[in-house]
């Protein structure tokens, strides 16, 4: 048996996300057929995590196990042979049998799009959230920093997650901002559902003037989902890298 190992990027546009559902196509599915029809036999592709419907990622990793004979060197192009055009792999290796996608990674990078310009976008407009209202950058880089550590991140937490544990860690969350487009880059251990969604959410409403600065603070006291800013839309968000 050997265990290979795939690093993919993908549009999530035209997903449900990445888990295997039974009414909605998602990119599971459209790798575990690809790696069924090379192989002849079906094998389950083990994520990293879930994406939601319409998240995108830059460097996704999962693994599968065979017994092919496929030589290593020959799986990544013979995989994009079978898949479409919005769902490559990048890298693929052939690793030990206890590594698991999941189970091993050491923490993830995600990197949240805005465009805040006058008009909404056409081009690009499938990965960059529009949003017009005027936005103070500096106030949000200061409520970014309250976030920064080991929290209880209840209040940053929708519906689907671990009701038991929501103690996560970030290890890094910076906002910059590059002409019209301003990007959050959040590095954490581990990510709550739609917890990095939330965080932009409540971070543009600093930058708007909804909330001030140390009400961040006050949201994270508080454990309470309703304190918090809603989810950011899915289509500005990227899974930019695994760690192991």
């Amino acid at each position: 048996m050997r265990n290979i190992k795939l690093t993919i990027e993908y549009d999530g546009t035209n997903y449900a996300g990445w888990q295997r559902q039974i009414n909605a196509v998602t990119v599971e599915q459209r790798v575990e057929e690809a790696v069924e029809k090379l192989t002849n036999k079906h094998c389950e592709v083990i994520g990293a995590s879930r994406t939601d419907s319409g998240v995108h990622a830059r460097a996704y990793v999962c693994n599968f196990f065979t017994d092919s004979v496929i030589p290593e060197y020959k799986f990544k192009g013979a995989i994009n042979n079978f898949l479409p055009q919005d769902i490559v792999v990048k890298e693929c290796e052939e690793v030990s049998l206890d590594f698991h996608a999941r189970f091993c990674s050491k923490g993830k990078r995600y990197i949240y799009t805005v465009f805040n310009g006058d008009q909404r976008l056409a081009l690009g407009r499938n990965y960059a959230y529009y949003y017009h209202r005027k936005l103070d950058i500096s106030k949000m880089q200061k409520a970014a920093k309250y976030l920064i550590g080991t929290h209880d991140f209840a209040a940053f937490k929708n519906k689907g997650s671990s009701p038991h544990n929501s103690i996560r860690t970030i290890t890094g969350l910076n906002v910059e901002k590059k002409g019209q487009f301003i990007t959050f880059t959040v590095t954490g251990n581990a990510f709550l559902y739609n917890m990095v969604r939330i965080i932009v959410g409540t971070l543009l409403d600093v930058g708007c003037g909804r909330f001030e600065v140390d009400y961040v603070k006050t949201i994270l006291e508080l454990k309470d989902r309703s304190k918090a800013g809603k989810s950011a839309p899915a289509l500005g968000l990227v899974l930019d890298e695994v760690f192991y």
